[in-house]
């Protein structure tokens, strides 16, 4: 397969809809994103949304996103199972998914943007972690 320039909502789809369907596969993440997602199309749909705004800033979601409760939530229904292994395991799904179908500044974007993003919801969820023994 040619490898393309990320350019339009489309290719987001195409990225976000290939990534999503070796996680819910993934013997690591498909149990955690199979349980806490009901609805796998609105849930691509959102993520569509997000990664749009993110790397095209355009798109419905400028301004209506924030991971970290909804990332929160999902360790505390995991009982705080959450890790680092976790998300290298999604962002090596994410780098080997741009690597197969994109190329280019967008496609080094979106996989700098991701470990960014990523060692800042295990920070958050940690703190999470620690504000809720403390609270207890």
């Amino acid at each position: 397969m040619e490898r393309k320039e990320i350019e339009k909502r489309k290719d987001i789809s195409t990225l976000v809809r290939t990534f999503y369907s070796k996680v819910r596969l993934h013997e690591v993440l498909g149990p955690v994103f199979n349980t806490v997602v009901n609805d796998w199309e609105v849930h691509l749909e959102h993520l569509t949304d997000f990664w749009e705004m993110v790397l095209l800033q355009s798109g419905p979601g400028a301004g209506k996103f924030n991971p970290i409760p909804v990332h929160r939530e999902v360790d505390n229904q995991s009982q705080n199972q959450i890790s680092e292994f976790h998300f290298n395991n999604w962002l090596e799904l994410w780098f080997e998914t741009l690597d197969q179908h994109f190329k280019g500044e967008v496609a080094d974007y979106a996989k700098s943007h991701a470990q960014k993003m990523a060692y800042i919801l295990l920070f958050k969820i940690r703190e999470g972690r620690t504000k809720n023994q403390v609270g207890n």
